[in-house]
């Protein structure tokens, strides 16, 4: 799965949403953030569809609740 950079979504949420979603720590989730950041995308982890699915749902509604966009097109 890949983390895509956009304009809108704080560094420091993206950061929350890796360690709560993907499980990483936090030194791993900084790295992933800022290669999306730096090099407009980052690799959050390699899942079976079915599961990247229910992620990304789960991403989606929590960044909904907490009122940040999504630019997630489910790559």
């Amino acid at each position: 799965m890949l983390l895509l950079n956009d304009d809108y979504t704080p560094m420091e949420f993206v950061v929350i949403v890796l360690q709560r979603f993907f499980h990483l720590s936090s030194e791993k989730a900084v790295q992933i953030m800022l290669n999306a950041h730096t090099r407009g995308s980052g690799v959050c982890g390699v899942y079976t569809a079915k599961i990247a699915e229910t992620k990304i749902r789960q991403v989606l509604n929590f960044a909904t609740e907490n009122e940040h966009p999504s630019n997630d097109d489910g790559t």
